[in-house]
Formats: C-alpha cells, structure tokens, sequence
C-alpha cells in the first residue's frame, strides 16, 4: 500500500487525459504513460511519454498495430529514472495483461487494485463461477477453442451469440452470430486477437455501465451511465466498439435498485478498490446482466464528475488510502454526454483547441487514419436530449473541417 502523503501521480493507459485533469485539479503533479499523446495531456502534466509520437504531416498509425503493453512498463521506467512518484493510477488497456501490471505495482505501487484482484475479475471463468456464486444474472458464457466447440456450445446456448477475445477493451473484435453458417467465419475473425474465445448469449438491451468507488467494507455506486456503442454515425468500424457514454442512464426506480445491489454484491466478494467500474446489459424486462468489471479508471470519468460534482481521483485515492467514501451532495440535475469522434478517412487533423468541449485534442495537422480515434466531446444538457444534440451539433461541425491527407 502506498503511503498516505501522495504528492506525485504516474497515469497509465490507453488515454489518460481526463484522469490527468482530474488529478490536477486535486493538486496533484501529474506524470503520464500513453498510447496517443495528446496536445491536452502534454499541457496537462509534468512530463509523459507516449506510444505515438506526433508530428506535423506524420500519420498517429493505427493503434492495432502500434499497441504493445510491454512498452507502457518500458516508458515508466524510463519516466521513474528521472523523477520521483508516489503511486500509479490506472486508464484502460492493461487491464489483461498480469505480467506488466505485477511488474509496474513492484517498481511503483499501483494505488486501488492489487495486480491479484484485476486478474480475478478478468480471467473469465473464474469471474463467471464467481458470479454464479452470488446469483448474479450473467449472459450464458463458455470458453471455446475451435469452430466445432463453438458450434456445439451456440446451438446449446442458442442464437444469437456473440465472439469475443477473452483479453481485450473497448469492444474491439467483437463478432455476431445469428445462424450456425456465421459460426466460422465469427469464431475466426475473433480468435485472430485471442488464443481464447467466449461464446456469449447475446441480451437484447440497454448497453449500460456502473461507476462506483469501493472501500474494504463498503460500496458507493456513483453513477449508472448509456453506453454508445459501435455508432456508424461516428465512423466506428467496430459493430461493439466504444463511443462513449451518456451520464446519467435513465432508468426505473426498481431498475437502479437492482444495479447498485449487483454492484455492491461483486465489488465487494472480489475486493475491489477505489474507483471501478462494471458493464451490463439491461434487458428489455428491466433485469440487470453483468458483462464485464472494469477494475480502474473508466471512460465516464469527467461525465460522472460533472453530474455529481466530486473530484474522482481525490475520491479514488481517499476511497483506497483511508476507508472513506464521499458524500454526494449534488443530485443528478444535468445530463452529460461524451462522443468519441473516429476519422471517417485518412485525414488531417485540424485545430481543435478553439472548441471548449474537445479533448483529447490531436496536434494540428498531424495525419489521423481512417477510423482512428479522431478526439472526444464533453457537453452537458439539462435533459439527456439536449446534451447529445449538443454533442451531435459539435461532432457535424468538427466532421466538416477534415479534409484528406
């Protein structure tokens, strides 16, 4: 456990600006490890480094190809050889891989979950039977390591169902299958990311996620938020890729009674930490699935910050360092949308910095390949209807400036 008196934050993760804002706001000096490099980050930390390296008239490349977890525990030391740092905060994109989250929480400690507890809720069969211990409703799941197993479990588990790599985020190579003559060509698309497949029955529902902060005894669900999902709108080529979030969901009474319960029941018999978060599906009928922990910093972050008013890192860390909890004092009066934008084709980046509601905001003019990340947009709305047209108004407008590389 790290000591109390933290001063100095290292940020690891795919895309680490928001949580690097956060902490800046809570008077912490930040240091970032990342994948894209933003113009925001740079101006937000001390010193980072990052995985793409970007330039006037230099294409970002394409996160597959460029994305490796060993450089991330590469980058770190070499920021730790010159600078002192008290602890590690978590973003997406090591969730799965054990070996440099054991290696990062030996040479910094990893402040909220322990390298053991993020590998309990994402080796999945052990996640699974762990939540078939607690009667928490899952989708029908088995682990398959060929076309013939997988056409054996679809037709027990029944169509549809769907593929996906047992390591991997933000809904990347995810595939449908409606008939048994979809099975191979589904199975062989996802099993090119993952030596493991899951076979999933799939829920007919509401995409949805649980941001919640958790102590050793004790559960605070902040928010449930709409996940946006794999929208052509926003030139996502993934069918389940992630577009961002709508905080808060809206939803029944019975419907939130039911999530925080689901939540409180697995934060608490996987011994969760600090802020985390966990995807479901909400069928048609109200009834909570769960889907996924995120056992770190998530996506919703600065939504979920502006619709309850709370600092979240400081949250997170008081949440880990000292048993407590926050109170919410401000009610759920606004909406807040966040929109990740993807290039519709290989394009130049334009200046985003003029827009108050950007970021992760690319360097001017550098190349952004067809379907990369392009940038996000925050905006809020006293009704979930006006936030997203605003978010919807910014990305047309944005959309409109790109011309090709």
């Amino acid at each position: 456990m790290p000591k109390t008196n933290i001063q100095t934050l290292l940020i690891i993760g795919i895309d680490t600006v928001a949580i690097a804002k956060s902490a800046t706001n809570a008077s912490y000096k930040i240091y970032a490890v990342d994948f894209f490099g933003d113009l925001d980050l740079k101006r937000t930390c001390f010193s980072y480094k990052s995985m793409v390296k970007q330039k006037r008239g230099k294409s970002c490349g394409k996160m597959k190809s460029k994305l490796k977890p060993e450089i991330f525990l590469k980058m770190a030391k070499a920021l730790l050889k010159k600078h002192k740092i008290d602890a590690i905060l978590l973003s997406s994109g090591l969730d799965d891989d054990f070996e440099v989250l054991n290696d990062l929480n030996g040479i910094v400690p990893i402040l909220g979950n322990s390298p053991e507890i993020i590998r309990k809720v994402r080796e999945r069969r052990g996640f699974f039977e762990g939540l078939k211990r607690l009667g928490v409703e899952y989708p029908v799941t088995a682990i398959v390591e060929n076309v013939c197993e997988a056409k054996d479990v679809a037709e027990k588990i029944g169509y549809p169902v769907v593929f996906k790599p047992a390591k991997g985020f933000g809904g990347a190579n995810i595939r449908i299958a409606c008939n048994s003559g979809e099975i191979e060509r589904a199975f062989n698309q996802v099993s090119q990311a993952s030596e493991d497949v899951l076979v999933q029955k799939l829920v007919d529902g509401v995409h949805a996620s649980a941001s919640f902060l958790a102590t050793d005894d004790d559960v605070k669900v902040l928010t449930l938020n709409e996940q946006l999902i794999g929208l052509r709108s926003l030139y996502q080529e993934e069918p389940f890729g992630y577009c961002g979030n709508i905080v808060p969901l809206k939803c029944s009474g019975i419907v939130m009674e039911r999530c925080e319960q689901i939540v409180k029941k697995v934060a608490l018999h996987f011994g969760l930490k600090g802020s985390n978060g966990i995807d479901l599906v909400i069928s048609k009928d109200g009834k909570p699935y769960v889907v996924e922990v995120n056992p770190r910093f998530q996506g919703t972050l600065e939504c979920v910050e502006k619709v309850i008013g709370i600092n979240l890192v400081e949250s997170h860390i008081n949440a880990c360092l000292h048993g407590s909890l926050p109170t919410i004092k401000k009610q759920a009066s606004i909406y807040c949308t966040r929109l990740i934008l993807y290039a519709p084709k290989r394009v130049v980046a334009p200046d985003l910095t003029v827009f108050p509601e950007i970021r992760d905001i690319p360097f001017p003019e550098t190349i952004i390949e067809k379907g990369e990340p392009l940038c996000s947009i925050i905006t809020e709305g006293k009704t979930r209807d006006i936030s997203v047209l605003k978010a919807k108004k910014l990305a047309k407008s944005i959309y409109s400036l790109l011309h090709p590389a």
